[in-house]
């Protein structure tokens, strides 16, 4: 059971970043994926996720309208396209999953984090 995250990396501010998590070893279709992201000394923050059975997704309001979440059940993989990226979007960037729908309250499985660091 595995989830790997991708894409991280430095941007300017008002740029875009699109995050990749390639998930192994569960049945994709049962799940909802998602991303949060954790600032240092801080609790997570639950940012976006998407059910995986009928493609219901849920934002956060510091990223409405700016992220966009979107899934390839496929390939087991789950998307994050950030646009407009402010320097408040610096974080660890972790890809989850869980037994539920979107939004996911409590991850049962998440990755090993992807950095993103947003220069202004």
């Amino acid at each position: 059971v595995q989830l790997v995250e991708s894409g991280g990396g430095l941007v300017q501010a008002g740029g875009s970043l699109r995050l990749s998590c390639a998930a192994s070893g569960f049945t994709f279709d049962d799940y909802a994926l998602g991303w949060f992201r954790q600032y240092p000394g801080e609790e997570r923050e639950e940012i976006a996720s998407i059910s995986s059975h009928d493609g219901s997704t849920y934002y956060a309001d510091s990223v409405k309208g700016r992220f966009t979440i979107s899934s390839d059940n496929a390939k087991n993989m789950v998307y994050l396209q950030m646009n407009n990226m402010k320097a408040e979007d610096t974080a660890v960037y972790y890809c989850e999953a869980a037994r539920a729908s979107a939004p996911i309250v409590d991850p049962e499985l998440w990755g090993e984090g992807t950095l993103v660091t947003v220069s202004s």
